[in-house]
């Protein structure tokens, strides 16, 4: 098993998906100040463009390399800042982190730390409970919100006994697992999913402590119940009418949460930013712009 610099380093020159291949070769390591992690723990960040900073975070269990699509469509109106979630992807994963929201949390606060603000901020999937749970945390840093077909915004967290978290873990690392989550996830899997986009979806699983830190994850609860009470910032959701993912009772809470803030999105699945990627970058660009300054 590679570490994580080497397997994105490998990312770089390897990946069949040449938008993958060209961000991963934007990573720089960052030493952040995450509480319960050793000082000179590097953190994966993607960054890309000159402009108005913005965001973007990515789902369970996934990566940032979900950005792909949109990301070059975003850097040329803006500054384009992609980690990898405390636990997931490619980042450090210590021995004694704390694998659940409150980790996600502080590694985000620490990120921010390391911006210049406010930031705009574009969460997918679990990356908009994230989004909505940071704007409330931190409301001076952050302007705006997309949220991608946002889930945890109901419900309660259920954690799960270690054994069963365990026993998930590996059902998630079977490869028939993996590409049945990955077709399921777009409005046209037979179209948009080939090997390529399988290689990414499982490349992530390589990075030292996968399994335990996601078993963890899972045992904490992860995140639900986080719509509400509503941050201040402006909001609005894409979602997909095609999402497999999340059925129709999560749409209709989001829908009884947000109003006509949430916005139907024909031919698309759990994933706008991958299947209709111009059109997130317009929903994007259609609000007012801040924040000029770029990511040192």
């Amino acid at each position: 098993m590679a570490d994580s610099p080497s397997l994105l380093a490998w990312a770089a020159d390897s990946l069949q998906d040449p938008q993958a291949r060209a961000l991963a070769g934007q990573v720089k390591w960052w030493t952040l100040s995450v509480p319960g992690s050793p000082p000179e723990a590097l953190w994966p960040v993607a960054i890309s463009g000159q402009g108005p900073s913005v965001l973007l975070l990515h789902g369970f269990d996934s990566s940032f390399l979900e950005f792909r699509r949109l990301a070059p469509l975003l850097a040329e109106h803006a500054t384009v800042v992609i980690p990898d979630l405390y636990g997931f992807g490619f980042t450090p994963r210590p021995q004694d982190g704390a694998y659940g929201p409150e980790g996600v949390m502080r590694h985000l606060e620490a990120l921010l730390d390391r911006l210049p603000l406010p930031v705009g901020v574009i969460g997918a999937s679990m990356g908009g409970a994230v989004a909505m749970g940071l704007a409330r945390r931190r409301p001076e840093a952050i302007d705006r919100l997309l949220l991608l077909a946002p889930a945890g915004l109901g419900g309660q967290p259920r954690p799960l006994p270690a054994p069963l978290a365990r026993w998930g873990v590996r059902f998630l690392a079977f490869p028939w697992v993996r590409k049945g989550l990955c077709r399921g996830a777009f409005a046209d899997p037979a179209a948009s999913v080939g090997s390529p986009e399988l290689e990414i979806a499982s490349l992530h699983l390589r990075s030292p402590g996968w399994a335990e830190s996601l078993a963890r994850f899972a045992q904490s609860g992860g995140f639900a119940g986080c719509g509400s009470p509503l941050p201040p910032q402006p909001i609005r959701a894409l979602w997909g009418d095609q999402d497999r993912v999340l059925g129709p009772a999560q749409r209709r809470e989001a829908q009884d949460l947000l109003g006509d803030r949430v916005v139907p999105v024909a031919r698309c699945g759990h994933l706008p930013h991958l299947d209709q990627p111009n059109l997130v970058r317009d929903h994007w660009l259609g609000a007012p712009l801040a924040n000029p300054v770029p990511v040192p």
